[in-house]
């Protein structure tokens, strides 16, 4: 719903941040991670995350893609929500996150407050291919935006009436030739190969 937000940061604290956005302040539930790059900037750009449960709407910034990605990831696994995830988030590096899943690292993970061993068992197996197809190994973006290309061309070629998994074969082919592709051309190139 709301995918980021651009604004003066009025408010900083190491749980949340307040930022104003044309007179409206938003509250946004961020990790220690983003706390310290936020430092002292008076205007900030924040990627954000919605969260809705039957009791509140919750919205949660990241200093960056990769961070709200993760967070993303990580609250798909049953048994982790978003303030699990937001305390993974505080005490490791995205980096070291993605290490410890890919590298199967059960220890690393559940030295988190709040995970015990069944859910960082269940952390590994639901998330290390996500992480693997979604990150490189050494912990380097394979490129998000490609991630978000293929989305929007997925998304596109689905509105066109093309089948989702013969589409999803046809761009992550196009996309292991060319990861910088733009979506027009993404869109194009699957055309011909559909």
């Amino acid at each position: 719903m709301i995918t980021h937000l651009k604004g003066k940061l009025v408010e900083k604290n190491p749980t949340y941040a307040v930022v104003e956005t044309n007179g409206v302040g938003y509250l946004l539930h961020i990790s220690l991670n983003t706390f310290s790059k936020l430092e002292d900037l008076e205007n900030v750009f924040l990627f954000t995350h919605f969260y809705v449960k039957e009791d509140a709407h919750t919205l949660f910034g990241f200093f960056d893609k990769v961070e709200r990605e993760i967070f993303r990831l990580l609250i798909s696994v049953s048994g982790v929500g978003p303030s699990i995830a937001r305390t993974m988030l505080s005490s490791m590096s995205t980096d070291e996150i993605q290490q410890a899943i890919a590298s199967g690292n059960v220890g690393v993970i559940q030295s988190v407050k709040g995970i015990g061993a069944k859910t960082a068992q269940r952390v590994i197996i639901d998330l290390k291919d996500k992480i693997s197809k979604t990150f490189s190994i050494e912990g380097e973006i394979s490129s998000i935006a490609s991630n978000t290309n293929k989305d929007e061309a997925l998304t596109a070629l689905e509105v066109l009436g093309f089948n989702k998994k013969l589409s999803e074969k046809a761009l992550d082919k196009i996309l292991l030739e060319d990861a910088d592709v733009t979506v027009e051309i993404l869109i194009k190139k699957a055309l011909k190969n559909l």
